[in-house]
């Protein structure tokens, strides 16, 4: 018996340019990005400033003991001696965190692609994270929320991604631009989270901002309900609707060569994400220690700092695909790994900026918020010049049958990354603050050149506008 009826579910309709389905993908993302960033803005300071030094003094969370041990063990396999500090800790626990978000998703993508179909594995996915959310509520359950809020990411993220692409058909010239503005959503929930779960959580109690994040979570879920009829039936409820059996074809060598450089490419792409998630760690630390939060007479809260990455996208991507749209019509467009190269080197680049004000500012001064605006920025567009890029290069390349599970590799390099900055940031202390930030700057520029460096080979592999 058929599922459903496939054609009752493909996208009908076109606003501003794009199939409607594209807007419900938007509002969706939009909305739980919302919660994972409001939850992220919080997350080292609830652990740094509350969580940990009461678990220290007895506070009983569920599974601390074990974890700080197994922390303590493992950084001592490279070096790190002696008892983690607070903030070390904490470090440790965002980049463990934040690096599972995105290892789950390879995972999450095979299910899809082979037992759920996308649509499923998205609700599985929301539903869990909103749990995840709302058990933040409790100190005890901290770690058990971090799982929840992990597996449901990894059903939820790839498949939600991969959905923009099943919009359009082969070779159709609107794709990068879809992810632009999907990728516009992203941040658009990104800039106003930690508006409202960072004032809540630091003005009148952290759990009413991890409890804002679980709203909006819920709130996704809502608008991707209510919005399926729009989107285009994903291939297992095509193989359904047609009485057939999802039957995967061995692999060709062509393929085989186009998953050979996305591996590639993800390797690479670990350390810009490395590098680049420091705004939400050791960046999040300097804007809470040494910049000045006051306007026009009022504090505001440190977190306010993780609006200006989101904001700058929501300004700069249209700008920045009417700006590649130009250097298209006139044949000037740099392929993918250019543009990805130009990101890290804009990365690395900013950095040069933390550099100065950790000259300028003294270990235990406060300075203007302009040092982190400046750098933030800059990182920002090459942010813009690497992550869209990405996703849509991942559709383009990856077979059809497999495209969840590649997106889902796509987003292992994340995982990766991500713990790398969490290590990487347990330096923080230990380091001079302008050698710290040179360290990172040398990592984004050196990354940038080997994408430099594989444009010409990748080409020739593998074609495909890369």
């Amino acid at each position: 018996m058929p599922v459903m009826n496939a054609k009752a579910t493909t996208a009908t309709g076109e606003w501003f340019g794009h199939p409607k389905g594209l807007y419900v993908l938007f509002f969706t993302e939009m909305w739980e990005r919302f919660s994972y960033y409001g939850m992220r803005s919080l997350l080292v300071l609830y652990m740094a400033k509350y969580l940990i030094n009461k678990a220290d003094n007895g506070l009983d969370v569920l599974g601390y003991g074990a974890i700080r041990h197994f922390v303590q063990w493992f950084v001592g396999l490279f070096g790190m001696r002696g008892e983690l500090s607070v903030q070390a800790f904490s470090s440790q626990i965002y980049g463990l965190y934040t690096g599972f978000v995105y290892f789950t998703p390879f995972f999450g993508g095979i299910l899809a692609d082979k037992v759920f179909g996308q649509r499923k594995t998205v609700y599985i996915g929301a539903v869990l994270m909103a749990i995840g959310h709302f058990l933040m509520a409790s100190e005890r359950l901290f770690f058990a929320a971090l799982l929840f809020l992990i597996l449901g990411n990894g059903c939820f993220k790839p498949n939600i991604s991969t959905q923009v692409g099943n919009l359009y058909p082969e070779g159709d010239h609107r794709r990068d631009s879809a992810f632009t503005i999907f990728y516009m959503g992203i941040n658009l929930g990104a800039m106003f989270s930690p508006l409202v779960c960072g004032t809540l959580g630091q003005k009148v109690g952290w759990h009413w901002g991890f409890g804002a994040a679980g709203v909006g979570m819920i709130i996704g879920l809502c608008v991707y309900y209510f919005g399926k009829h729009l989107l285009p039936p994903d291939r297992i409820m095509k193989k359904a609707a047609a009485h057939e059996e999802a039957v995967d074809h061995a692999i060709t060598p062509t393929e085989w060569k186009a998953i050979g450089a996305l591996v590639f490419l993800c390797m690479v792409n670990i350390v810009f994400w490395a590098v680049y998630e420091q705004q939400g760690n050791t960046l999040q630390l300097w804007a809470d220690q040494n910049t000045r939060w006051r306007f026009f007479g009022f504090n505001v809260p440190s977190s306010w700092y993780q609006v200006f990455n989101p904001a700058f996208i929501v300004i700069f991507a249209p700008l920045m695909d009417m700006f590649w749209g130009w250097q298209d019509k006139r044949g000037r467009e740099p392929s993918s790994v250019t543009k990805m190269g130009i990101g890290c080197i804009l990365l690395g680049g900013a950095f040069i900026i933390m550099i100065a004000a950790s000259k300028a500012v003294g270990p235990t001064e406060q300075g203007s918020l302009l040092w982190l605006v400046t750098t933030t920025w800059l990182f920002t567009m090459g942010e813009l010049y690497l992550s869209p890029i990405g996703l849509s290069l991942v559709t383009k390349v990856a077979p059809a049958r497999m495209v969840s599970m590649l997106m889902g590799m796509w987003f292992l390099s994340s995982f990766f990354g991500n713990y790398l900055s969490g290590f990487i940031g347990g330096f923080y202390e230990t380091m001079t603050k302008d050698a710290f930030f040179t360290l990172l700057m040398a990592l984004g520029v050196g990354a940038g050149l080997i994408f430099f460096a594989a444009n010409k080979p990748l080409r020739k592999i593998i074609g495909h506008g890369v």
